[in-house]
């Protein structure tokens, strides 16, 4: 068999495709963000991040209904050819998906360096190329190993969240008491907080979206993949919000915002105990994050050579691995470069303004689908429908976002 006839391996089923999803939504963002959104809606900081798990969901069940119909790798860019029709529009956004998993990936490398000297002494640079061409190796190695180990730290995440959960439940039984401390009322300084705390907490919602790169190494994939998407999301912003609480309650609002690490201050808080081992693996997350968007990132170009639309020996397959080896390997220098070249805050903000066009476009292309149905013109077979407002509303909010962010650039701050 010839690379060219060499095709992905279906592997992944419902709990592992969840896992991933989990991986890419946890991560840096409830690790560090927690304490930003405390700071910004205070009291108000659970409130904050249900909201945006609500404003994260409606693009999800988008996401859902298009990967049921087009289950495909480069799926976005799938998604907006048959939409609109044009090829250039659809290769946009495909590499727009690159674009943002491989900058992302840049932005949690360049992240890593600070924590890994506590460690050991070593240059920068050494450490990224280091841990660039690792993450590389690993995506290379195999999707069921690569999604295997991301599993595995994902597993790990989650037990931090349990533990601190646990850990602060002595602040949770003060709930029934003091759950009057928690809505806002009609004042519209608190409204405007808690608003603000969202689009922060938004950002700690994203990448349920990269699971769509993955849809041909899926079994039974217009089923597992639309509910792997929603069950991702729904579990993290449990979490999110429990932790939150956890977090409200058990320290003042401008203690947790000037935490460089939130999740061990708040562990440290409520058992009064060393929290060496949250800030550990912490470091893992970080890691996962980065290895998932390559694995993303390599897929989209990936499916991109197979549409077409990119040359076709970024389509080539391993026959051994049965991954795209070239593809990844691109991915990996593109990663290196971006983060040798670029401060972690710059990257960090492209990420989000990238992100946010994507969903805009990937919102506005499942409405036009949707009235292609209607009229008769697609006829594809799907698993999950979603009504016309969804994309509407979804495409409303992340072209908002969006704009946040292009403020934020234009003001020189810290818009993601």
């Amino acid at each position: 068999m010839s690379n060219d006839d060499v095709e992905l391996k279906r592997s992944l089923n419902f709990p592992l495709l969840t896992l991933y999803g989990v991986g890419t939504i946890i991560g840096a963002g409830i690790f560090v963000l927690i304490g930003k959104v405390a700071g910004v809606a205070g009291m108000q900081g659970p409130l904050a991040f249900l909201m945006a798990a609500v404003l994260a969901g409606i693009s999800a069940f988008s996401f859902a209904e298009l990967s049921s119909r087009f289950p495909y790798s480069a799926g976005e860019a799938f998604y907006v050819r048959e939409a609109f029709g044009r090829n250039d529009l659809a290769l946009a956004v495909g590499l727009g998906v690159v674009l943002a998993g491989i900058i992302s990936a840049g932005t949690i490398v360049n992240g890593f360096v600070g924590y890994f000297r506590e460690f050991a002494d070593l240059p920068d640079w050494l450490i990224i190329i280091a841990l660039s061409l690792l993450l590389g190796a690993i995506a290379i190695w195999g999707i069921m190993e690569s999604v295997s180990i991301a599993a595995v730290i994902t597993i790990a995440e989650v037990g931090v969240l349990v533990v601190i959960a646990w850990a602060g439940r002595g602040a949770l039984s003060e709930l029934p008491a003091r759950a009057g401390e928690l809505w806002p009322g009609a004042d519209f300084g608190l409204w405007l907080g808690i608003c603000s705390g969202a689009v922060l907490a938004f950002y700690a919602f994203i990448g349920f979206e990269d699971m769509v790169n993955v849809a041909e190494e899926v079994h039974d994939v217009r089923r597992t993949l639309p509910l792997a998407i929603l069950t991702a999301l729904v579990f993290t912003g449990l979490c999110y919000v429990v932790i939150a609480l956890v977090a409200v309650f058990a320290a003042p609002s401008a203690e947790l915002a000037a935490s460089e690490a939130p999740l061990a201050f708040i562990y440290e808080r409520t058992t009064g105990r060393p929290s060496e081992w949250v800030s550990a693996v912490s470091i893992v997350s970080v890691l996962n994050g980065a290895l998932i968007q390559v694995i993303m990132a390599s897929r989209v170009l990936y499916g991109l050579a197979r549409q077409g639309s990119l040359p076709h020996v970024l389509g080539r397959v391993h026959p051994r691995f049965r991954t795209p080896v070239i593809a990844t390997g691109l991915v990996t220098g593109l990663l290196l470069v971006l983060a040798l070249a670029f401060p972690i805050e710059t990257l960090a903000r492209l990420t989000s303004l990238v992100t946010l066009s994507v969903f805009a476009m990937i919102n506005l292309a499942l409405v036009a689908i949707k009235r292609q149905v209607a009229a008769g013109i697609h006829s594809t077979p799907t698993a999950i429908t979603v009504p016309m407002w969804v994309p509407v509303l979804g495409a409303v909010i992340s072209i908002g976002f969006a704009v946040f962010q292009l403020i934020g650039f234009a003001a020189g701050g810290h818009g993601a």
